[in-house]
């Protein structure tokens, strides 16, 4: 219970024979005469959680009136000390957060405290979902074969885990095969609405968290307003720090009339994702509203929900309203619960009666929802909307613009055929065996019993995963539909395509397979492969192998289509290089088509058993179908899954702890190592000095992903990281990923800007992870430069343009760029979770001022540069000065950039270091 009543606002309210007390936002309204409903609902939430939180201290009754006085003309200038109720984690990033908190136990004993004061001060639950992979696929034994690789690689992680579990307090683990953490949220950990108890007294608000995964916005779709944070920032709200921001601009997203048959949640997400990503909504909030929302089903929400780090916004918030109840009651959330909610946010007037209502947003965007049509993103960008209609033209002109220039011959001349076809025959058709090859691009592949060309385009992988779209049953179950109709008319998937079916949770085989749709799945190859987030996070699994020697034989673009969020450069499979977003039945079409250079809504997907044509259109749902099937999935099967959710199956059981408050650490393990971020830490902070004789370790171009700079998949043999882990004994089978090894700081800095991907302008004409060292100019990898410049006392600075650490949350591409020497990052402009998580890990963010930028500057890399000014910051975003001396010192230049430390808090963050110095220094 907090103490802090200034506006007299504790209000109560009567549900049966129990009373909950809450602090009231109309009261509040009252007394300070403002309107409440001009405000938006995310705002009201905020103002919620700092009226309930005040306590004098960190929460002061300035931060209340100065939000409520929020408006899209006048927005506050003072922090936000924001305290969210919980905290969700996955595997990936959650177990170097729990590595932090097990250092952070050694580093107060060391300190004079006691290692017991390090507990989550609020609720925690992880996740298990990003560590298993498809190494088997298109077989009754994948599951079985998956889960216990995972569990082989994933030993030591997973008893660290267990240990953290019955170490810490208010930290429980969902184990692994059970689901994908943002699906298993919506379905079960999402409250809505918590309750504390304390004596006979129940304390009654918001649902609210951050989530150490960018897609942790999916929960907004229940009204659960959240968003994905660095590492760092998480382990302080834990610890009882608020999470300060600036109040946010919001933008009021209105959606009118309704889809049209055959156009799905995932084909909006697409287009809504381009709408805002041209529009431009970094840090802001995004708020739906508009009659067309009541025709949104939760799940069609979430899906929308899911991908708001695709357009680069904070959150995307849906209030509550009858289909929110609706869906908590179909979920099997108790009915007290519900009506409890129900009677709760419309008393603080957070629940939306009308679907027309407009708050007082700071910009509006309006979709007709009549006008979205089928569509795919590609082939790089989540942004990057493709019609299903242009996609072959689509395919063909970025093949000529992006890949020409990487692969050998000419196009196929197959492409300039009418209808996809070459003297009646059907190239895509896979019974090649009579054909001769037509030039280089047409490799033949040979099978016992299987003959088949691979070209430009051909679909290798095909993966239903991610919780974009595993959380909505109406396009799952349409593709199990689709699979039907394909089998009964005797289509095949083609047999170059690896297939997969990774739902978010253990509820979708079960309503599937009450559909009876699970044996058509089946017989196009999509068995279960994991409940996890595979494909989509790059845990693909190797391609098939003679499918992958005849690409990199050949320098084929081979592509892939996945169900998923992301489809950035280098993560979904090295070998794919061209990656399409699209709904779970666009996958299972071009799994049959198994090439994306084709006409879907023209040409023929294959051929029935008597060689005649067979359209998509002949195979696709209709809502109808859906809808019919629909009545299959029952409250009883949350329930019943739900009811032992931490449990696990016997390979968690199975794996054994240590009783103990501080962690031993392994001195050869290669999994987990003790972190080196509070070496050495004093009790008090140094003071700021300005950066003197930097160099530049990388000049990056536009949109550089947290992938670029921290891949997440597969750790190539020959590369810092590969030959790390073959030093220390590791063969090359159980390499594992870099998601997998985040608790080893040694691995993630050898693999910071390490993608393969990755382009160095300092090193024209190649990809992956290299540099030039300076003054000698020989060529190294970016570990290698890094470690000579530090055995130089070399400072260094990262040079980048616009969007930079777009992508995930991933807390170790700051983590990896601070340990690779980096002291300072110049960008034209910075995604918020990066920027946030450099601040914590006490990098400087920089931004060019506008119009400037590394080529206008005729900066190559190569100058020996000063940053001045920084013993001087003491407010946000200062003015500072960088200087650029050539090599030779003979010629400077000087320019002025802006430092990204947006309020106080950042300002303090950064004085100490980082945010963990910080919050170890007050306690």
């Amino acid at each position: 219970m907090t103490t802090g009543n200034t506006f007299d606002t504790i209000d109560s309210l009567s549900i049966g024979n129990r009373t909950y007390s809450f602090r009231s936002l109309p009261a509040l309204a009252g007394r300070l005469g403002f309107d409440l409903s001009a405000l938006p609902f995310s705002i009201r939430v905020l103002l919620e959680n700092l009226l309930r939180n005040e306590d004098g201290r960190q929460v002061t009754e300035n931060h209340i009136r100065s939000l409520a006085q929020w408006s899209a003309k006048n927005l506050p200038k003072e922090d936000i000390p924001y305290k969210p109720a919980r905290v969700l984690m996955q595997d990936f990033t959650g177990v170097p957060s729990v590595v932090d908190l097990a250092a952070m136990r050694d580093a107060i004993s060391g300190l004079g405290g006691r290692a017991g004061q390090i507990n989550p001060q609020i609720p925690v639950e992880l996740v298990i979902d990003h560590s298993v992979q498809v190494d088997r696929f298109g077989a009754e034994s994948a599951f079985a074969v998956n889960a216990q690789k995972e569990f082989e690689r994933n030993q030591e992680r997973y008893s660290f885990l267990k240990w953290g579990q019955n170490s810490f307090e208010n930290f429980n683990v969902v184990p692994p095969a059970t689901g994908i953490c943002h699906q298993v949220n919506l379905e079960y950990l999402g409250r809505v609405v918590m309750c504390d108890q304390t004596g006979d007294q129940s304390l009654v608000y918001p649902d609210t968290l951050v989530g150490l995964d960018s897609h942790t916005t999916m929960i907004n779709a229940i009204g659960v307003l959240g968003w994905g944070v660095g590492g760092i920032e998480a382990e302080a709200v834990m610890l009882g720090q608020p999470y300060y921001m600036l109040a946010p601009p919001v933008l009021g997203f209105e959606l009118t009339g309704q889809l049209q048959p055959g156009v799905t949640a995932t084909d909006l997400v697409l287009t809504i994702t381009q709408m805002l990503r041209q529009k431009g909504v970094v840090g802001q909030f995004i708020e739906f509203f508009g009659q067309g929302l009541s025709r949104l089903t939760v799940p069609d929400r979430a899906t929308i929900a899911n991908m708001t780090p695709e357009f680069g916004a904070t959150t995307t918030f849906f209030p509550v309203d009858e289909q929110t109840l609706k869906y908590l009651a179909f979920t099997g959330r108790p009915r007290e619960q519900v009506e409890l909610t129900r009677q709760y946010l419309r008393a603080q007037h957070l629940f939306l009666e009308d679907q027309g209502s407009e708050p007082g947003f700071s910009d509006v965007l309006r979709l007709e929802l009549d006008t979205v049509e089928p569509c795919l993103a590609g082939p790089r960008r989540p942004q990057d909307k493709i019609a299903l209609s242009a996609m072959k033209q689509q395919f063909q002109k970025d093949f000529d613009e992006i890949f020409s220039k990487n692969t050998q011959g000419e196009k196929d001349p197959r492409w300039e055929a009418e209808g996809g076809a070459v003297t009646g025959e059907d190239p895509l058709q896979g019974r090649m065996v009579h054909r001769k090859p037509i030039d280089s691009q047409g490799i033949f592949v040979k099978r016992p019993f299987q003959s088949f060309f691979l070209d430009h385009g051909s679909v290798v992988i095909a993966a239903i995963t991610s919780c974009t779209n595993t959380s909505n049953p109406a396009v799952l179950l349409g593709a199990g539909l689709m699979a039907k109709k394909a089998v009964e008319q005797g289509l095949q998937v083609r047999p170059w395509v690896k297939t997969s079916l990774a739902p978010g949770s253990r509820v979708v085989t079960d309503y599937l397979e009450a559909a009876d749709l699970m044996p058509y799945l089946k017989a196009l190859r999509f068995h279960l492969a994991a409940y996890g987030c595979t494909t989509c996070i790059g845990n693909s699994g190797p391609l098939q192998e003679d499918v992958a020697g005849v690409i990199r034989d050949q320098n084929l673009v081979a592509a892939s289509v996945l169900s998923g969020n992301r489809n950035y450069e280098g993560r979904i499979n090295p070998l794919t290089r061209a990656n399409y977003l699209a709904s779970p039945m666009l996958v299972v079409a071009y799994a049959l088509a198994g090439t994306v250079n084709i006409d879907l809504q023209n040409d023929p997907i294959g051929h029935d058993g008597n060689n005649e044509p067979v359209y998509l259109r002949d195979i696709w749902p209709s809502d109808a179908e859906i809808n019919a099937v629909m009545d299959h999935l029952a409250p009883e099967m949350f329930t019943g899954r739900y009811a032992d959710v931490y449990t696990g199956d016997e390979n968690w059981k199975q794996v054994k702890i240590t009783d103990s408050e501080i962690y031993a650490w392994d001195p050869d393990s290669t999994y987990l190592r003790k972190p080196p971020f509070l070496d050495n830490m004093t009790s008090d902070p140094p003071d700021l000095t300005d950066i003197e004789s930097a160099r530049v370790l990388a000049v990056l171009g536009d949109t550089i992903t947290t992938d670029h700079i921290s891949p997440a998949g597969a750790i190539a043999e020959d590369c810092p990281a590969g030959k790390y882990l073959k030093e220390n004994g590791v063969e090359k089978k159980d390499f594992n990923s870099y998601g997998s090894r985040r608790g080893n700081h040694e691995v993630m800095m050898r693999g910071t800007f390490a993608n393969v991907r990755l382009q160095n302008r300092m090193v024209p004409d190649t990809e992956g992870g290299w540099t030039r060292h300076l003054p000698t100019g020989k060529t190294l990898s970016v570990y290698d430069a890094a470690m000579k410049y530090q055995q130089e006392n070399t400072p260094l600075i990262i040079l980048a343009g616009k969007e930079y650490g777009s992508g995930s949350s991933r807390d170790w591409a700051a983590k990896g760029t601070l340990l690779l020497g980096v002291r300072a990052v110049i960008a034209q402009s910075f995604e918020r979770i990066h920027r946030s998580n450099l601040v914590a890990m006490g990098v400087l963010p920089l931004q060019f001022i506008e119009g400037q930028n590394a080529e206008t500057l005729e900066l190559t890399g190569e100058e020996v540069l000063c940053i001045r000014g920084l013993k001087d910051i003491s407010v946000p975003n200062p003015g500072l000065t960088v200087e650029a001396k050539t090599n030779g010192g003979e010629r400077a230049k000087t320019f002025e950039v802006r430092a990204r430390l947006d309020s106080v808090m950042e300002i303090e963050y950064f004085r100490h270091g980082g945010i963990l110095p910080y919050v170890l220094r007050q306690m």
